[in-house]
């Protein structure tokens, strides 16, 4: 009986003292609940940056088209398309700078003794980039480069980790595009070690849907990401004693430059063409002699453009004057419309009639955080007769523009 007492004493005593101490913790969780919360900093919050570099000269400069994804006979399963084909109809059409960009997986990664070793590979007039397409099972991309470079070394890591294919790519000072994003082939590496992705592939323009939907994502996130086009054409016209393929209906409709990517380069050279495109000073057109859409910012007001497409700058809390204009050949008595995105939704809709060909609109870029603008334009084709099935594959899309950018951070 006295054990039993003692026993009972025992656990009352240490009931008391667990209840006490439950007490205290339940008090000092109460007052730090009072305190309010934590004084946690999040290291990788968006910093709005102090300083921008300066924006480049709107002035010194010009505009040239390309086409950034076709295939010649060194992607087997090409047809009728020599590279001699390709540039001569490149140089037709008014084409300034082209990269031939065939399949390395059809040659091992031996790029350089195939496409770029082929006696054709040459020209006058057509500015060639070197390059070709990444061909691999998480999906393709295309490398471009003003000068060869050793793309053998990017072939062999095609399976290997993102930060190794990061690494390689750095040393070799290639811009990397991702291609055809969503869909078949679509590309399956980190976003963060290429610097542009395909919005526009081939003629088809309702396909990419999902392309411009990743996109958008990717500049909302603060990537500052340039969006171009490419035909990514395999198949040309026979001529000669060349035979038809049952592809060969596909070169009237898309071909050389559906669509077009344009680029406002410092010079009329390789190298400028590839910095234009890292630096996103760049629009797509449905094809060569489509209107080119121009993108400009007025930020003070002053009357003077001081910014375009591509570029950044930091927010002053004041309103901003945009500017789009369609340059070229526009349809005299048509109206195109203009869809102004700003961070990912639609800011507005205006029209815009085929012989005043621009439009102006204002609003204010957050002073902290950032924000982006682009435009896309829709209307009346202009006709390419040389590819006349691609005007209807385009429908009623016209081109669309890069973003232009504030407050985005440039070591993101």
């Amino acid at each position: 009986m006295n054990t039993f007492l003692q026993t009972l004493s025992l656990s009352n005593q240490l009931f008391k003292r667990i209840t006490r101490t439950t007490v205290a913790l339940l008090m000092t969780c109460l007052a730090c609940y009072a305190q309010g919360p934590s004084n946690h900093s999040n290291p990788w919050a968006p910093v709005t940056p102090e300083v921008l570099p300066p924006i480049a000269s709107l002035s010194k400069g010009v505009w040239l088209k390309g086409e950034l994804h076709v295939h010649s006979r060194h992607s087997t399963e090409s047809s009728n398309n020599s590279i001699a084909k390709i540039i001569a109809f490149s140089k037709a059409v008014g084409i300034d700078y082209i990269c031939i960009t065939d399949h390395d997986n059809h040659v091992n990664g031996d790029v350089a003794h195939n496409t770029w070793a082929d006696p054709e590979f040459k020209s006058d007039s057509v500015l060639l980039l070197y390059g070709a397409e990444w061909t691999t099972v998480r999906g393709h991309g295309n490398a471009f480069s003003a000068k060869p470079y050793d793309h053998q070394r990017l072939y062999d890591v095609r399976d290997q980790r993102d930060v190794v294919i990061g690494a390689i790519k750095k040393e070799l000072g290639i811009h990397l595009s991702a291609n055809h994003p969503s869909g078949k082939d679509h590309f399956g590496y980190s976003y963060d070690m290429v610097n542009s992705i395909e919005i526009w592939n081939s003629a088809i323009w309702s396909k990419n849907a999902n392309a411009i939907m990743i996109w958008d994502d990717m500049l909302s996130s603060g990537r500052k990401l340039t969006g171009r086009g490419g035909s990514d054409a395999h198949h040309g016209t026979p001529e000669g004693t060349e035979q038809p393929s049952k592809n060969t209906y596909q070169a009237k409709a898309n071909y050389v430059g559906t669509p077009t990517t344009w680029v406002f380069a410092t010079a009329r050279t390789s190298q400028a063409v590839i910095d234009a495109l890292t630096n996103g000073r760049v629009c797509v057109s449905s094809n060569p002699y489509a209107p080119r859409v121009e993108f400009y910012a007025d930020v003070n007001q002053d009357g003077k453009m001081d910014m375009m497409m591509g570029d950044n700058t930091k927010a002053t809390g004041k309103p901003v004057k945009f500017q789009v204009k369609l340059t070229g050949k526009t349809v005299a008595d048509s109206t195109y419309t203009v869809n102004v995105i700003k961070n990912g939704d639609k800011f507005g809709t205006f029209q815009v009639n085929g012989k005043t060909a621009s439009v102006e609109f204002t609003d204010t870029p957050q002073a902290q955080g950032r924000s982006y603008y682009r435009v896309e334009v829709q209307g009346p084709q202009t006709a390419y007769p040389q590819v006349p099935g691609s005007m209807a594959l385009s429908g009623n899309m016209i081109g669309l523009s890069n973003p232009i950018y504030f407050n985005f951070d440039p070591n993101f």
